[in-house]
């Protein structure tokens, strides 16, 4: 008869993935005053403990702890916020015992701040940004899920290296790319190129990666950034005033995003005023307001070589503009050298 096999022994669990929850504020810290109110509520009231607290479900996937940077609705973020945010990412990513960051964010203007970190925090630890359309008081909120899902995704040695990633509605999208295409509803959130993944029960899904240079491997390093040009976002329509752009630059912008109809265009009796702010030093750079897959060409509508101009590419009009912003920083950035950057990232 032969001898009984000794019983494999069990894996031994290793230490759990140490994940930080930085906190700002939002829908997802929100409260209305009944369940009922889904779009009526005062955002950022619950504090990221508070937060924390109700997901013990979290100490199944990490080692989680909660920071409270900011509290504050996302439309009050200022450039000196988002420099702030960024500089204690960086500090957390760069800690060893660290192994990924969410930054609990309001959705309005989720997009560019994820986008943002994108291009400065030198990394290739998971950073995920995540939001809610509902207030965690709410029926059917989804903050909580959204929450947790963010919280997986930035403890998943999966999402090493893929950027800075953006949580919503069971999708992984890119920080690159991801924008609020509505408002009201829980699936706010989408890329024109689709997402990089999903979430379910707790488990990661990839379909694509990202192309486009960012992160560890970005020629931006917020380290080295301690305040963001101003730039300022025109919006194209018909019947445009010029003196809008003029009032831009009087301002202070350094550059001027120009939220064009179509591909970009620029009205016939636009373009002196632009021509003339562009040779007085101010940067102009052609976008598209159309809200899926604004796509600029380069001297297709207007003949940006000549005019000394530049094309956002597929980037609408506000993350356009945090790509110029950064690239600013640069010391004695040229067109040619903002047009490059606008192709790479």
């Amino acid at each position: 008869m032969a001898a009984a096999q000794p019983a494999t022994p069990a894996p031994v669990a290793g230490p759990k993935p140490v994940v930080v929850v930085v906190a700002t504020g939002g829908t997802i810290a929100g409260a209305g005053a009944s369940a009922l109110n889904s779009a009526t509520y005062q955002a950022a009231k619950v504090p990221v403990d508070k937060l924390l607290a109700g997901l013990p479900e979290l100490a199944e996937v990490a080692t989680v702890r909660g920071e409270q940077a900011f509290q504050i609705a996302s439309e009050s973020f200022t450039n000196d916020k988002l420099v702030a945010l960024g500089k204690r990412v960086s500090a957390l990513v760069k800690d060893p015992s660290v192994d990924g960051v969410v930054v609990t964010h309001g959705t309005d203007t989720l997009e560019e701040t994820s986008f943002f970190l994108n291009l400065v925090v030198r990394t290739d630890k998971p950073i995920v940004v995540v939001g809610s359309m509902r207030p965690g008081s709410a029926m059917s909120a989804d903050g909580a899920l959204n929450l947790y899902d963010a919280v997986v995704l930035a403890a998943s040695p999966t999402a090493r290296g893929q950027g800075v990633l953006v949580a919503m509605n069971d999708d992984i999208l890119s920080g690159r790319d991801a924008s609020k295409r509505v408002n009201i509803k829980t699936s706010a959130f989408s890329s024109p190129w689709g997402p990089l993944g999903m979430i379910v029960e707790g488990k990661t899904y990839w379909f694509r990666s990202l192309a486009k240079r960012h992160t560890a491997n970005s020629e931006f390093d917020i380290d080295r950034i301690d305040a963001l040009p101003e730039v300022a976002i025109v919006y194209g329509s018909g019947a445009m005033n010029p003196s809008l752009y003029e009032a831009a630059a009087k301002a202070g912008a350094k550059a001027i995003v120009h939220a064009g109809t179509g591909n970009g265009s620029v009205a016939n009796y636009v373009v002196p005023t632009l021509r003339a702010l562009r040779a007085a030093g101010t940067l102009v750079v052609r976008s598209s307001r159309v809200g899926e897959g604004g796509f600029v060409l380069r001297n297709a509508e207007q003949p940006d070589d000549q005019y000394d101009w530049v094309v956002a590419h597929d980037l609408n009009p506000q993350k356009a503009k945090i790509l110029t912003a950064v690239a600013l920083t640069l010391p004695g950035l040229t067109t040619a050298e903002l047009q490059r950057i606008f192709w790479t990232y």
